[in-house]
């Protein structure tokens, strides 16, 4: 068992454990905590997955998914008044998943034979489109919509990937500048509110 895959199972338990409060907030009942749980932690890679026509899809062919996921539901149901108020904790964990899933996504993207811009598209997908998924079956606007830098920082590890793989660094150095590279960015982001630009105004004044 490599480490890459070992942060791949602790990044799919913070997002399902961060997808089962998102539904226990919402009241919903215990299938539903467990579908957007689902959702959550594994939507991404199964729409890159799809998208690739790779099969078996991620967590069809490795049932650890599966049970990493029911674990993390039963893990938020038992201590759910411990977790909840530990938003620091779940942000970072969190942030690592979605470095961790970039770097994922950008590989099986080029081991597809995919032009590099599109593995890295990839990477992106496998990171925010779970979050993305959840939010909408839970009738909020998706985060990466608003205003926090999420995907932009995937790309920007996805491109690091790339940079550090063309120049033959070794897979350490690759592994790890592309997930600090999400982690940074990300945390920056957070702490010194940093957002991309609105569209506010056009060429002639503004909008309505």
């Amino acid at each position: 068992m490599n480490l890459i895959y070992v942060l791949d199972i602790v990044g799919t338990f913070a997002f399902a454990i961060s997808g089962a409060l998102v539904a226990s907030k919402k009241q919903f009942d215990l299938f539903g905590v467990i579908i957007i749980a689902f959702a959550t932690a594994v939507g991404g890679g199964m729409m890159r997955d799809v998208l690739i026509n790779a099969h078996p899809i991620n967590w069809i062919g490795d049932l650890n998914y599966i049970w990493t996921i029911l674990a993390a539901v039963v893990f938020t149901f038992l201590f759910k008044s411990k977790i909840a108020p530990l938003s620091k904790t779940l942000f970072l964990f969190d942030t690592i998943g979605i470095g961790v899933f970039t770097l994922l996504g950008t590989q099986k993207g080029l081991s597809y034979d995919l032009h590099p811009f599109i593995a890295i598209v990839m990477g992106m997908v496998s990171s925010v489109m779970g979050g993305v998924i959840r939010d909408v079956l839970t009738n909020e606007v998706p985060l990466i919509f608003k205003k926090e830098i999420y995907a932009s920082a995937c790309l920007a590890g996805g491109s690091v990937y790339l940079i550090s793989n063309y120049l033959n660094a070794s897979e350490s150095i690759q592994y790890t500048a592309t997930i600090l590279t999400v982690i940074v960015i990300r945390l920056l982001a957070v702490k010194l509110k940093l957002e991309l630009p609105k569209i506010k105004d056009d060429l002639f004044g503004k909008t309505t």
